[in-house]
């Protein structure tokens, strides 16, 4: 699995006076499909100061069982179910549809969903491929297949059983310092496993997983029946290793400071001797291409030189590998069942693989999002939820603006900066303003592992038409059935795809208040992200450039290494601790993005009292339903995982963000002395 941070692209994976509040409320009957608060999920044998999270969701933590083919359970997986189902059905139906399009999705679906056809072709269709590696014969010819295999928004999480694992990774995006032109960005890949800790943490646990991986080498090696599996993959782990060695870790490749490089052309000579980069860049489709974002350079260095340097037998086997490994999804079951043992059952604790509807539902929409998202949004997101989200960003905005305007801390000349930064902050709300345009994509029914390359190729291709034309400020980066929010700080843009927009997220059943406390929270979240550590490097128009104050940066640092601290602090598992500088831009965006949400709140009541529901006050509603949409119960192998490679700390510290907001401590009562209390002066204000 290729370890890819995308520059600069921040997701979610989600005035009345109030006076105090008690924090015991009475219970009014409600029935199990009432839309709402789930008070039976809670244990309010819990104080609220003590634990929130598990004040919300404790009755749901103790009776919940993860589902077998899931590393975790939580709201996130509930919508994501459901949504598969609507889509599975909505696919389906597509099959037999005239229109061009809408054909296309349904026969990448049924191609998928043909065991018996993909079983008896075996590995002829992938056999092209392994000729081809067979066929280098020296450096020249291992840069050309190099090139010729690099893919476009390369992101393992965009599919279940579809990753890429090339040498390096693409993203054309706006230039960090011309938001005006796009610019192909290059990035570290090359690995199998999910960081570089995997390799090089000389843990008993990392060491027992690294033995596993090479099994898995070696198995997926014997599958395809190539001589002395065992041996090879020993090589393959070896020049895997190298090539971690020579990344970039987490949270350096998170900090755009040292992201931003830029080099022409001809610096890939100079800086990164070992690869042949005519023969690299001319096979990629960038032969043309004179200037380049380099995300992490010295890891392009250090792998570049690798391919001088290493064996190109070796390089034949890893290539070998990952091309079986790439495809295993849509090759014979035995190949896409030993890929989950390792990625899925040793890796994240899943038990069972996730039936091939499922898969196929996820696989449809990587190489056909945006179609399958027109089916999507025409059956599940009418005019009038958009309408009610669509008011949600207004007071969110307005709400946020209102909070820069009374920081005392922030000079006027940064407010004014900020100000007119979130005055042009575009907001997506569904789905995209223009649609893209598939015909160009050949879906041929019955070719599940044609159509899978096609259409990665047919991405590629899509990318690489942006360079020299002008920047589409209006295109996502998430398809409308993605279970997701995303933040785009060069383009200065937010994405709210339609499928996060439901409960327990979102839904116009209930007071609108649940709805500011949970996916009210998610949009100011996003909002944040603008200004958070990452984010608040980029102007208005997205050019990354410092529009602060010495002093007002300052504060805002001092601020930021607080919040490090206190994340620091929480430990999910006794030798593992949240890395607080890792998430911090997650964390920076929870705090004022939770806050905003309350003030939008207000300002939708317009004066009037927050209605009562279901025994809580309206306070109260909001802060539980803000807790419950983060409820999650993870598998210990995928919550390591997370805290080890993800900027996104475990949800029940992003619930317990409401120890940082004053109203929080009046509307349940929170007094000194309760394990989450901190006393004001302690309670992190960013923005």
């Amino acid at each position: 699995m290729t370890t890819l941070a995308r520059p600069v692209a921040f997701t979610f994976l989600i005035v009345l006076s109030r006076g105090p509040q008690s924090g015991v409320f009475a219970e009014t009957p409600v029935s199990p499909a009432s839309p709402g608060i789930d008070l039976a999920g809670m244990d309010r044998s819990v104080a609220p100061g003590d634990d929130f999270s598990r004040y919300a969701n404790g009755t749901w933590l103790k009776t919940t069982e993860i589902p077998a083919d899931r590393p975790s359970a939580g709201s996130d997986v509930i919508v994501a179910e459901l949504t598969s189902q609507r889509t599975a059905d909505l696919i389906k139906e597509a099959a037999q549809s005239t229109a061009p399009e809408a054909r296309k999705v349904g026969d990448y679906y049924a191609s998928y969903m043909d065991e018996a056809g993909i079983e008896a072709r075996g590995l002829r269709p992938l056999q092209p491929t392994l000729d081809r590696i067979a066929a280098i014969t020296d450096r020249k010819g291992l840069a050309r297949y190099l090139g010729g295999t690099l893919l476009a928004d390369v992101d393992a999480l965009n599919a279940t059983d579809m990753y890429t694992d090339n040498i390096f990774g693409l993203w054309v995006a706006q230039d960090l310092n011309d938001p005006a032109r796009y610019l192909p960005f290059l990035m570290q890949g090359g690995l199998d496993m999910p960081d570089r800790a995997y390799y090089l943490d000389p843990s008993p646990r990392m060491e027992t997983i690294r033995g596993k991986f090479k099994d898995h080498v070696g198995t997926v090696l014997g599958l395809a029946k190539v001589e002395g599996a065992r041996d090879r993959a020993g090589r393959i782990y070896d020049l895997e290793r190298k090539v971690a060695e020579a990344h970039w870790s987490r949270e350096d490749s998170g900090d755009v400071k040292k992201a931003n490089n830029q080099w022409t052309r001809d610096q890939f000579d100079a800086s990164a001797p070992g690869m042949d980069w005519s023969e690299y860049f001319r096979a990629a489709g960038l032969g043309a291409a004179r200037d380049f974002g380099v995300w992490q350079p010295s890891a392009v260095t250090g792998i570049s030189a690798l391919v001088a340097s290493e064996p190109i037998e070796v390089w034949k086997d890893d290539l070998t590998f990952h091309a079986i490994e790439h495809f295993a999804a849509v090759l014979p079951e035995a190949f896409g069942q030993e890929r989950f043992a390792f990625h899925g059952t040793v890796l994240t604790g899943t038990p069972e693989r996730r039936d091939r509807w499922k898969r196929a539902v996820d696989a449809t929409s990587f190489a056909l999002g945006e179609a399958v998202g027109q089916l999507y949004v025409k059956e599940y997101f009418p005019p009038a939820a958009k309408a009610r989200v669509e008011a949600m960003v207004a007071n969110l905005l307005a709400a946020f603006g209102r909070r820069i305007d009374a920081l005392d801390w922030m000079s006027p000349a940064t407010k004014a900066r900020a100000k007119a930064k979130l005055a042009v902050l575009k907001v997506g709300v569904g789905y995209p303003d223009r649609w893209i345009d598939y015909s160009g994509l050949d879906v041929v029914r019955g070719d599940a592992f044609g159509n899978a390359d096609r259409a990665e190729r047919f991405e590629l291709a899509r990318n690489l038409r942006k360079l020299g034309k002008p920047v589409d400020r209006s295109e996502w980066v998430m398809t409308p059935q993605t279970v997701n929010a995303v933040n785009l700080p060069v383009m200065n843009a937010l994405n709210f795809p339609a499928a996060i927009l439901q409960p327990p997220y979102f839904d116009p059943g209930r007071p609108v208040v649940m709805d500011y406390g949970a996916i009210g929270a998610v949009i100011g979240h996003e909002i944040s992200h603008s200004f958070d550590d990452s984010g608040s490097l980029f102007d208005d128009t997205g050019r990354f450039q410092n529009w602060w104050t010495d002093e007002d940066r300052a504060h805002f640092e001092a601020a930021s290494a607080r919040l490090v601290k206190q994340f620091d602090a929480y430990k999910p598992f006794p030798d593992v601790s949240v890395n607080g500088k890792q998430t911090l831009g997650e964390n920076i965006a929870d705090v004022p993005g939770l806050a905003a949400s309350y003030d939008a709140d207000r300002l939708s009541l317009g004066g009037k009292p927050a209605p009562l529901g279901q025994g809580p006050t309206g306070d109260q509603q909001f802060f539980i339903s803000f807790a419950q949409s983060w409820r999650a119960k993870t598998r210990e192998p995928a919550l390591r995982q997370q805290i080890l490679g993800d900027g996104h700390s475990p949800n029940e510290y992003r619930a317990d963000t409401v120890r940082n907001l004053d109203h929080w401590y009046e509307a349940f009562d929170v007094k000194a002395g309760q394990a989450l209390y901190l006393a004001p002066a302690d309670r992190i204000r960013v923005w």
